[in-house]
């Protein structure tokens, strides 16, 4: 019976990769402009070859240089170097993709960044930088950007935001409150744009990106996460890529004003990942005392 079924999942798998290849190969995007935000690496890097595979013209931010370039290349993108929590030069470098676009109609604001520990322990600098980040840089870019995709006749914003923003997860409790943010932004600003920009969120679960790479050095920390999801496993970049380059199409053309969860199922339980942090909270702990 179990055999039976692995064998039946793993088939359903492979047609359903084998129709999202061929969703993939389609130049829906032709034409079109796109702007995404931390690019260089992890989901904004496979984001920006989604789209180019589309057939879209992308300006690909970040603030890490070098990645940057070296990740644009192979795109013949548009590398653009800004640091998102810099509101005057967030406007600057959009105003400089628009250029180079001729028509900014996409824009994927993608960059982010976390920490884990007690929220106690958290400093001024660090809760300033995770909101700067996830949120100020998120309505930075979404400010800059309308005007012009308004100008173009309209298009599609999506914004990246974290299954923590739903179900906060001990540790990363600025985290969670700024991707929280970000989901609230999302449904303001379908409202106030629609019909001529739609505006939707994702909200990836567990995802491996140069971001998640303790929870993979660890089998400890990552069987559980595994376990507790109704999917057994965790995700890829590619997949999120999937649904960003779904929600920036014509296919999408009746979504708006939505959080799409992208996390094999993860947040309904919850309990797995909760437990995962706690234990990688009481590790970080343990080590703490040791040196002191």
């Amino acid at each position: 019976m179990g055999s039976s079924k692995l064998r039946l999942s793993g088939s359903v798998r492979a047609d359903a990769c084998e129709q999202a290849e061929k969703v993939v190969d389609a130049k829906d995007l032709n034409g079109r402009g796109a702007v995404v935000t931390g690019a260089a690496r992890g989901i904004g890097l496979a984001v920006a070859h989604r789209l180019h595979r589309a057939g879209a013209k992308v300006a690909m931010l970040d603030r890490k240089e070098s990645d940057l370039h070296k990740a644009a290349a192979p795109l013949g993108g548009i590398a653009i170097e800004v640091d998102v929590r810099d509101s005057a030069a967030v406007e600057e470098a959009i105003q400089t993709a628009h250029e180079r676009l001729e028509r900014l109609s996409i824009l994927v604001n993608n960059a982010g960044m976390g920490m884990l520990q007690p929220l106690h322990e958290y400093t001024d600098k660090q809760w300033d930088d995770i909101l700067a980040v996830n949120l100020s840089g998120t309505f930075y870019a979404m400010r800059s950007a309308i005007p012009f995709m308004l100008e173009s006749g309209g298009g599609a914003i999506v914004n990246n935001a974290s299954v923590s923003a739903s179900s906060p997860t001990r540790g990363e409790l600025p985290y969670s409150a700024a991707k929280a943010g970000v989901i609230a932004l999302t449904h303001g600003a379908a409202q106030e744009y629609g019909p001529t920009i739609r505006v939707n969120a994702i909200s990836p679960g567990v995802v491996r990106t140069p971001m998640t790479e303790l929870l993979y050095s660890n089998a400890e920390i990552l069987e559980p996460v595994e376990r507790s999801t109704p999917l057994q496993r965790t995700g890829d970049v590619d997949e999120i890529a999937d649904v960003v380059h779904f929600l920036c199409s014509d296919a999408s053309r009746f979504v708006t004003g939505q959080n799409i969860v992208i996390d094999g199922g993860l947040s309904l339980p919850q309990a797995g990942i909760d437990e995962t942090l706690k234990w990688s909270l009481d590790m970080m702990a343990k080590a703490k005392a040791k040196r002191s």
